[in-house]
Order: structure tokens, then C-alpha cells, then sequence
């Protein structure tokens, strides 16, 4: 597995640059970093995150596991292989919210 300090720059990179500007190109429902880290993170622990990882930040206290799951998904969700609203309608379902429909 990765080193620590290379998955949580990837987490970083991916969350921060990479996805908020897919966002943009490609009108995803969400734009913000924290907005992907929610979604993301409480999709790689099939729940809401914080109920799984303790501490904050979130990436940096998350098993490393975790933490690789959720740099997967993004990295899914660029290439065009998951679904970001999907998976922000269930993060928003964990939290009990409405999401926006299908």
C-alpha cells in the first residue's frame, strides 16, 4: 500500500483541484471540496463518516483502507465510471437530507 503522506496528498489533489473542476466542465451537482470529501468518505464507509472515523481531518485520521477506497472513487468518478450524483444522493440519505432527484 502507499505510503500516508502520498495517499493523503492524492486525497488532497483529487478533492481540492481535480474534482471541483470536473465540476464546473461537467455541471456535477456538487462543486466544493469538503462537499467531494463528504461524499466520497461516507461512500467508502457505507455511511455517514464520522459515525466510522474519529478525529479531524476526516483524511487524516481514516484507516488507510478508508482512505483508498474513497481516492478509488473519485478517481471513478473522473474517469467517467460512478456516478457523482448517485453517490451524493446516498451520502445525502445517510445524512437523513433530501437529495436532489434523479
Amino acid at each position: 500500500m502507499e505510503e500516508r503522506a502520498s495517499l493523503e496528498t492524492r486525497w488532497l489533489d483529487l478533492t481540492r483541484r481535480q474534482m471541483p473542476e470536473a465540476a464546473a466542465e461537467r455541471g456535477w451537482p456538487i462543486r466544493f471540496d469538503h462537499c467531494f470529501q463528504r461524499v466520497l468518505l461516507d461512500n467508502a464507509v457505507r455511511g455517514v463518516w464520522y459515525d466510522a472515523i474519529t478525529g479531524r481531518p476526516a483524511y487524516r485520521h481514516a484507516p488507510a483502507d478508508i482512505l483508498v477506497t474513497a481516492i478509488e472513487l473519485g478517481e471513478a468518478a473522473l474517469a467517467g465510471r460512478a456516478d457523482i450524483s448517485d453517490l451524493n444522493r446516498r451520502s445525502l440519505t445517510w445524512r437523513g437530507k433530501r437529495g436532489p432527484s434523479a
